[in-house]
């Protein structure tokens, strides 16, 4: 078979079958009598074979080892192609989304985006100074899905401060964020409940009070310090977890201080504490920590609770509570 009947049956051209030729991959069976190339089956099914190694990625050099080494194995090179066909998808995943987040601005011109393009390039440089000049100035020129895609992934406290400032300027950005609580890394979700902590709006106040159920005692906790200093009792239960754990027991009292504005909601936190210091789960520093907590709750529950623990038998409990009783004027 002649070189223009196999690129006919081929699909491949005599110039690229003739580049074969030169690079030693396939070498025509014969020649005519006239100096013709002759090409029998095998070359073809030659050609065939390297034309489907190509498809998947090889290089012209990968494809000479795969067909003419014996002792070529074919796994190495295969995870080989499986990273570097990842890593393609993962450019192309992403040049997909920056050219979203550019239509999503709604430019009019191509100034507008162009000036979209260098802020999400921005946004992504290695340089924090960098990204947070971008987090400051971005607001209203870059859709807000990237800046909550930036606050998930940013590590750098002064850059995740600006674009959680920045967030909560666009009042837009919850149901990423609401990924991120989902996240199977523990500071993506910090930084999701951070982020939405700082955010105004029912939709992110929703959000946190979901967060008051999630398995992550760092987001429990957040969700419960915003929740509770915004007035609202469901954070109560988790607030006094956290003072039991000892896990910002001291911000977490005063949320409950916040929580107790009126008599109804003083017992209701006074008894709760109570309850806790008088569970005999609780360990001795938990309830040295519940004790203190009572302090800036109201009202005649609380009273009443430290002065039956004046007599408590462990002494820095009974310590604490007289000298609270003395501050509160009741002792």
């Amino acid at each position: 078979m002649l070189i223009g009947e196999v690129a006919r049956r081929s699909g491949v051209s005599a110039r690229m079958l003739r580049h074969y030729e030169s690079l030693g991959l396939v070498r025509p069976s014969g020649r005519t009598g006239s100096g013709y190339r002759e090409y029998s089956g095998e070359d073809v099914r030659r050609i065939f074979h390297i034309e489907s190694l190509r498809a998947v990625g090889l290089s012209l050099r990968e494809i000479g080892r795969a067909l003419d080494d014996p002792g070529f194995t074919p796994a190495d090179l295969v995870d080989d192609l499986i990273r570097r066909t990842r890593e393609r998808i993962a450019a192309e995943t992403e040049l997909l989304t920056r050219l979203q987040r550019v239509r999503a601005a709604d430019p009019a011109a191509w100034e507008d985006v162009l000036q979209v393009l260098a802020l999400l390039r921005a946004l992504g440089s290695t340089s924090a100074g960098t990204r947070q000049r971008a987090a400051l100035a971005s607001v209203d020129e870059v859709p807000v899905e990237a800046l909550a895609q930036a606050a998930l992934g940013e590590g750098d406290p002064y850059v995740a401060g600006a674009l959680r400032w920045a967030l909560s300027r666009s009042g837009g950005g919850a149901a990423l964020l609401a990924e991120g609580l989902g996240s199977p890394v523990a500071a993506v979700r910090e930084r999701a409940v951070r982020a939405l902590a700082e955010m105004p709006g029912r939709g992110a106040a929703t959000l946190l009070r979901d967060a008051l159920a999630s398995p992550d005692a760092v987001v429990r906790g957040r969700a419960a310090l915003t929740l509770g200093a915004r007035g609202e009792a469901a954070a109560i239960p988790v607030l006094v977890d956290m003072i039991v754990a000892g896990s910002n027991d001291t911000d977490a009292a005063d949320a409950l201080s916040v929580l107790a504005g009126d008599d109804t909601a003083a017992d209701r936190i006074a008894s709760v504490l109570v309850g806790r210091i008088g569970d005999g789960t609780t360990g001795q520093p938990a309830r040295g920590r519940l004790t203190q907590a009572l302090a800036g709750i109201p009202g005649a529950t609380a009273s009443r609770a430290l002065a039956d623990l004046v007599g408590d038998a462990d002494r820095a409990v009974a310590l604490t509570a007289a000298y609270l009783l003395r501050l509160r004027g009741d002792g």
